[in-house]
């Protein structure tokens, strides 16, 4: 058989704890498929281009067949050249007393140049993944920097948030997590989320069908899922890195992997005039699904009950207020 072409995956902020989780299981085939070939593309500052180098030797190390290729650096116009997937992971994080708005201004310089290196170096259908937060907004400036690449190839991870919720439906139905489909998160990934249990299903059956507690729904699964990550930051005294990486190579998996028919996923992406009412130009999530060719379509006619309209509205206005926040810089 023919090998396949090389494929230049990119990650950013690869020596943090998320890239460590992430690197090695793209490099078994894990997230592209088990017969295709690639070369890592890593990113990182200059002060921690020593603990990057490490990473990049236990890369070696492991030999994997598939991996070709790693290349790290400090400069994005020469990591990202020729790039067809990119996973945008490193970003500020808050600091103590950071408000909202200068956490944004603050990330806006990182995306800014990251989408201008895109765009001036990577492969023209470079299917982009930003990880980093607030990853929709970081999502959004990225892609107004990098206009020549077409604006369906930029996504936000809200992968994470369909799993959380995927997971909590599971555990309350005493089933396994291969029995829900369906699972939608609209909206911005934050506290504003709107994991959606009126349109899952639970084996084939509509969860309001199957878990009759609808004020368990209403409240406690939806507030579990937006705050899931403060809680494991609570718990484990640092963030979700693992679970993150894993819900990032499920979101690639998904583009490059046919939906079966009748399903979706979900992820953050821009909005446009046919997207549910939702003002343009937002990075949103929305249910979605691919044929498989790294593309995607938004799923339409899913159908909004008044809970669920309130709630996405109101993440709908964090996202707006969040894009003003920014000064116009993105628009």
């Amino acid at each position: 058989m023919t090998a396949k072409p090389l494929k230049r995956v990119l990650v950013t902020g690869g020596a943090g704890q998320i890239a460590y989780n992430l690197l090695f299981r793209i490099a078994t085939g894990e997230m592209l498929g088990f017969d295709q070939p690639l070369a890592l593309h890593i990113l990182e500052l200059p002060e921690a281009m020593k603990p990057l180098e490490g990473v990049r030797m236990e890369l070696e190390d492991c030999a994997f067949p598939l991996l070709k290729e790693v290349h790290i650096g400090s400069d994005a116009e020469e990591l990202f050249g020729d790039v067809h997937y990119a996973l945008l992971v490193g970003a500020k994080p808050r600091g103590p007393g950071m408000e909202r708005g200068d956490l944004l201004k603050e990330n806006a310089k990182i995306f800014i140049e990251q989408g201008r290196a895109l765009n001036s170096v990577a492969d023209p259908d470079v299917k982009v993944l930003v990880v980093g937060n607030p990853c929709n907004t970081n999502c959004l400036i990225t892609m107004t920097n990098a206009p020549r690449i077409p604006r369906k190839n930029f996504h936000a991870m809200t992968r994470l948030d369909q799993n959380r919720a995927v997971a909590q439906l599971a555990l309350r139905a005493h089933v396994e997590v291969s029995s829900i489909t369906n699972m939608t998160i609209w909206g911005n990934h934050s506290s504003t989320q709107v994991p959606d249990f009126v349109n899952a299903k639970i084996s084939g059956k509509p969860v309001l069908d199957v878990i009759k507690d609808h004020s368990w729904l209403e409240n406690e699964f939806v507030g579990t899922v937006q705050k899931r990550g403060a809680a494991v930051i609570a718990s484990r005294g640092k963030s979700s890195a693992a679970s993150a990486a894993s819900s990032a190579i499920d979101a690639i998996k998904s583009l490059v992997t046919p939906t079966p028919r009748g399903e979706w996923f979900s992820s953050g992406v821009c909005s446009d005039e046919n997207s549910y009412g939702v003002q343009e130009n937002l990075i949103f999530s929305f249910p979605c699904r691919s044929k498989g060719d790294g593309h995607y379509e938004i799923v339409d006619n899913i159908p909004w009950n008044t809970f669920l309209r309130e709630k996405i509205h109101a993440s709908e206005r964090e996202l707006l207020e969040e894009r003003s926040l920014l000064e116009g810089g993105v628009s």
